[in-house]
C-alpha cells in the first residue's frame, strides 16, 4: 500500500514564503509521477502542479506559474512545492498525489490514484 503524508502547511502573511512536503511510504517515489492539488472552502479541488516520474518535466496552473515550484528527492522519496509571493487566494488544503502514468503530464484529479489527508496553508492580508 502506498502512502503519502503532507507536511509543512501553516499560517504565513501575504507576500511570504512556504515549502510543503510529502514524503512517500509503501512505493518508490521514482515509480509515480506526482502532483499537488489544493482544495478552499466551498470550491472544487484544484490542480496547481504535477512533475513526471523522471523529474524532467514539470507543469504548473496558470495562478501559481511563477510562483511555486515542485521537485523532488529520489533519495528521500520525498515530493516538495516551494511557495513564494503568497496571496491570499492561495489558501487552501493542500494535498500531494500520484500515479503510475509514468512519463504523462496529468492535471486531473480522477487521474491520481494516490492521496494524502491534506495540509492547511492559510495566508492572512
Amino acid at each position: 500500500q502506498v502512502y503519502l503524508v503532507e507536511s509543512g502547511g501553516r499560517l504565513v502573511q501575504a507576500g511570504g514564503s512556504l515549502r510543503l512536503s510529502c514524503a512517500v511510504s509503501g512505493g518508490t517515489l521514482g515509480a509515480f509521477g506526482m502532483g499537488w492539488f489544493r482544495q478552499a472552502p466551498g470550491k472544487e479541488r484544484e490542480f496547481v502542479a504535477t512533475i513526471t516520474s523522471s523529474g524532467t518535466t514539470t507543469h504548473y496552473a496558470d495562478s501559481v506559474k511563477g510562483r511555486f515550484t515542485i521537485s523532488k528527492d529520489n533519495d528521500k522519496n520525498t515530493l516538495y512545492l516551494q511557495m513564494s509571493s503568497l496571496e491570499p487566494e492561495d489558501t487552501a488544503v493542500y494535498y500531494c498525489a500520484a500515479h503510475r502514468w509514468l512519463g504523462n503530464i496529468l492535471t486531473e484529479a480522477e487521474q491520481y490514484r494516490y492521496w494524502g489527508q491534506g495540509t492547511q496553508v492559510t495566508v492572512s492580508s
